[in-house]
């Protein structure tokens, strides 16, 4: 009996869709607690080759959450378990793992050989970044966020509006599962949806989950959702997310995080936010301006304030 004899009973499937399957190429940000709950389902699905970024390390505190990890796997790099791991559930999926976040110099390079990206990492600013570049490359994107017992996920571009055009903003305040708390359980719904919606497109099956977004509520018990096909793309997009690595010498990095919050600034070029602010910024005509914070949250907005006044700006990921 085939591995894949469940699914390919379905008719919308069959030796054609699992043929399909076999020949995807995913990538996903993100081996946490969204990545641990639909990595395995897609490496089970028999999707052909999965790449995987995630900077972080296996921690007892997720465990509660992170169910492809075990205590033995304290300290190791999430994404190098998690090859391990799909790879011992389906030799036939090829693990791609890579132990860094994917940020804008790794990204374009990657989503350039993908069909499809999927958002399971923890921070907003990265979700706006891929979308913008999936949205150039016509490729479809499925991101989900969660804190405490509620989050949501959707599908985006490929053909639907991006992100931003749903979310335009960024919140007003940002969170994580580290500050606020979370249950395993939502975790795992939403990165099964996930999944679901990510095997959906690669199949190309009908009501297609892109232009699409499913909200979830544990807490009160309400599950909702809407299509977006017709939201407008906004007219500009925020500012570039870089990596240390893409840093220029002649760029003003301004870390904005105070000592208490990091004692080393992010790079050896960057410097305090001086004590009159933005309106006192200094730098030379043309200068880029590039901000660093704990979240990117005052980073971003700190670039869109600057670039309003005309100046080049971006954000550092630390």
């Amino acid at each position: 009996m085939s591995r894949y004899d469940r699914q390919m009973r379905l008719p919308e499937i069959g030796t054609e869709g699992q043929a399909r399957l076999a020949r995807a190429r995913v990538l996903v940000a993100g081996a946490g607690g969204l990545g641990a709950a639909l990595l395995p389902l897609l490496a089970g699905a028999g999707v052909g080759r999965i790449t995987l970024y995630d900077p972080d390390t296996v921690a007892e505190s997720n465990l509660h959450r992170q169910t492809l990890y075990r205590m033995s796997d304290l300290g190791r790099p999430k994404a190098e378990v998690a090859a391990e791991t799909l790879a011992a559930l389906n030799p036939e999926s090829r693990i791609v793992p890579h132990c860094a976040p994917l940020l804008s110099d790794s990204a374009a390079a990657a989503l350039s050989e993908a069909d499809l990206v999927i958002d399971a990492a923890d921070r907003v600013t990265a979700t706006y970044v891929l979308s913008d570049l999936c949205l150039a490359a016509t490729t479809p994107f499925i991101s989900a966020a969660v804190t405490g017992r509620a989050g949501h996920v959707g599908g985006f571009c490929g053909g639907a509006p991006s992100y931003r055009a749903v979310f335009p903003e960024l919140p007003p305040a940002l969170t994580s599962c580290d500050a606020a708390g979370v249950m395993g359980p939502v975790v795992a719904t939403l990165g099964a949806l996930q999944a679901q919606m990510a095997l959906t497109v690669l199949l190309g099956l009908a009501p297609s989950p892109l232009g699409q977004m499913l909200t979830l509520d544990l807490a009160s018990w309400r599950i909702g959702g809407f299509r977006f096909d017709t939201a407008p793309e906004p007219d500009t997009a925020g500012p570039e997310l870089l990596a240390a690595s893409q840093l220029l010498p002649s760029d003003l990095v301004i870390d904005l995080r105070t000592y208490d919050e990091a004692p080393v600034p992010a790079t050896p070029q960057a410097q305090r936010l001086p004590e009159g602010g933005l309106s006192e910024l200094q730098g030379a005509p043309g200068q880029r301006v590039v901000f660093a914070c704990a979240t990117g949250l005052r980073a971003w907005r700190a670039a869109e304030k600057v670039r309003a006044a005309g100046r080049l700006t971006a954000v550092l990921a630390t």
